[in-house]
Order: structure tokens, then sequence, then C-alpha cells
């Protein structure tokens, strides 16, 4: 089976070409950090024009680069949720009427199990059961996974998501948009433990997040220090100490609540070097395994939509004529295959 993948959820557009038995074919992603970094963050009707304007590029660079046209196709896979809703609809409408006018099927996916299912496209994946921390810009949830679709959501932020907290905070440091990679960068030079933040919500029980208040400490001490270089690298150091901490204190609670000894971290905050490395201490600690995809493929990307696509296709899951997007779409409402 051949699937045709798009991502147009945010400000990446996403194509990719899947075959169950080649692999990934094709991977093409054009990203509009430069459409909105003078507005320091994603303008929502910009997004959706600029998905107008490369979609169809993207998928005829996609069928050269896999040597393949749309006859070689067996489905199309488009995500539908969560997202900016005038973003999904511009792939939504393409997946859907190309998938129509091809005469294939077409298979609405969640983001969010685009990002689940990522690691799967690496020659070592997991298996199930397996826990699953997601981190992104608009999301950060704690996932036990049983099966394809057999999602039980364990925690999840009651406010900012981790990658929101880290794009905000860089903000206030004066970094450009998009601030979270420019803040791990900065932190590199940063001397430990100068300014200590809190670890929210790791002295209560439970696996929900919250970050905001960790954003107005570190607006608060921004504003009470020196805005020399090595200051902003100092607080940025305690930020993204006090994050990863507090991920890292939520994944060992998790895992040890569901005696699971394999942990998939994925989403944009799943590229933080820090981060990998310190649950894969953890994990090696507990004698147990984790998984990430590589960093190309932590962000938003078509390759994962195509393979989550595929495995719900191979079982009859097909969208419907009518054009649906979900701006909101809890992830363990999906249907298990």
């Amino acid at each position: 089976m051949r699937i045709l993948g798009i991502e147009s959820s945010c400000d990446e557009t996403g194509i990719a070409i899947y075959d169950d038995e080649k692999g990934l074919l094709a991977h093409q992603l054009y990203s509009q950090v430069k459409v909105h970094a003078d507005y320091g963050g994603v303008v929502p009707e910009l997004a959706s024009r600029d998905h107008v304007r490369k979609t169809l590029p993207l998928i005829d660079a996609a069928f050269a680069q896999a040597g393949c046209g749309p006859e070689d196709l067996d489905g199309i896979a488009y995500t539908a949720g969560p997202g900016l809703v005038g973003a999904l609809l511009v792939g939504t409408s393409i997946g859907r009427s190309l998938a129509y006018g091809w005469d294939i099927p077409a298979v609405a996916v969640h983001h969010m199990e685009g990002h689940l299912l990522a690691p799967m496209l690496e020659e070592n994946t997991p298996e199930f059961p397996f826990i699953a921390l997601l981190v992104s810009g608009g999301h950060t949830m704690m996932v036990k996974v049983a099966g394809i679709g057999q999602y039980e959501v364990l925690g999840e932020s009651v406010d900012d998501a981790a990658g929101e907290a880290f794009d905000k905070t860089a903000k206030l440091l004066g970094l450009d948009y998009p601030g979270g990679p420019r803040l791990a960068k900065m932190a590199e030079q940063g001397v430990a433990k100068r300014f200590v933040f809190p670890r929210p919500m790791t002295d209560k029980p439970g696996l929900d997040f919250s970050f905001s208040g960790l954003k107005t400490a570190a607006s608060i001490t921004i504003r009470e220090n020196d805005d020399d270089d090595q200051t902003k690298a100092d607080i940025a150091h305690a930020f993204q100490t006090a994050v990863i901490d507090t991920l890292v204190i939520k994944c060992k609670r998790a895992l040890k609540q569901t005696g699971i000894k394999r942990l998939v971290i994925a989403g944009g905050v799943s590229a933080n070097t820090q981060l990998r490395l310190q649950l894969e201490r953890v994990m090696k600690g507990m004698k147990g395994e984790v998984f990430y995809p590589r960093t190309e493929f932590c962000t938003d990307n078509g390759a994962m939509i195509a393979y989550a696509g595929m495995q719900r296709l191979k079982v009859g899951q097909f969208a419907t004529l009518d054009m649906k997007t979900k701006p909101r779409w809890p992830i363990d409402s999906l249907e298990p295959i």
C-alpha cells in the first residue's frame, strides 16, 4: 500500500509518500518561520494562505522525489485536527478533493496520533504497550498506549503546553521566533543553579502538567535582574532545567504507576537534546527503553500523517465526502484498530 500524507495543522506544510513495503519514498517540508517571524508567533490567516500556495507544489515535488504519480497511490491521509481551523481546512479540502478526483480512498488523521506513531518510522520501533510523552507547542500529555487507537490519557497540561512556555519565555528574553530552540541553544552557555525555578505540580499526586506559573517565575526573574547576555543564559538554563525535570519526574511516575518499561517521546520539544539525555538516563536506570523519532520528524511533517493514515486505511477506515475538521479533538476518542 502506498499513501500520500498531507500535514497542514499549523505553520508547516508537510507532504510525504509512504510505502508499507519500501518505507518512506518522499518527504517534503516547508516551514513558515519567516512568514511569522515579524509577528513573534503564528498568524492563523497568514498560515492558511501559505498552505494554499505551498501544498500542491510540494505534492508535485514529492511525486518527483518518489518517482511515481497519482496512479501509484492507494490512498491519501490528511490532518483533520487538532490545529488551526483555517490551516486544517486547506489540507483537508485538498486531500479529500484529490482523493475524489483520483478515485482512491482518503482518511482523516489526528495530528497527535501522527506524532505518537512517528517513532514507528525508525528501524528500532517500540512494541505495545508503551507510555507516550507528547510535548509540542500546543500539547503536553502523557498517554498509555495499548495499541493504535487504544489511548488512555494519564495526564495533560491544564494551561500552557511545554513548547508554548518555551516560546513565551524565549520572547521575554528577547529571542526571535521560534524561540524554543533558541532558548535551548542559549541555555548551553548558562551557569547551573544561579537561578532555581519551581518544578510545577510535582509535589502533588497525578500526572497533569502546568507551565504558566513557571513562565511567570521566569518573567519576574528577567524583570528583576540585569539583561546582560550571561544573566539571560543563566535564566534560560534554569528555565529549561525546570521544564525537563518536571517532564522527567512525571514520566518516572507514569512508568512506575503502570509497570510499563517502554517510553516514547514525540512532538517538537522531544528534539531537545537535554530532555533526551535525561530520559535515556532514567530508562537505563529502570532497565527500560526510550524511543523517539529522528529530529526532522519531531516537528510537524507529512511522513507521520502518511504512516498513521495507512494504519487506518488498512482496516477500512475511510473519510466520507464531507470535509470535516476538528480544531479540538481528544486523542482518547479515536476508534481503535
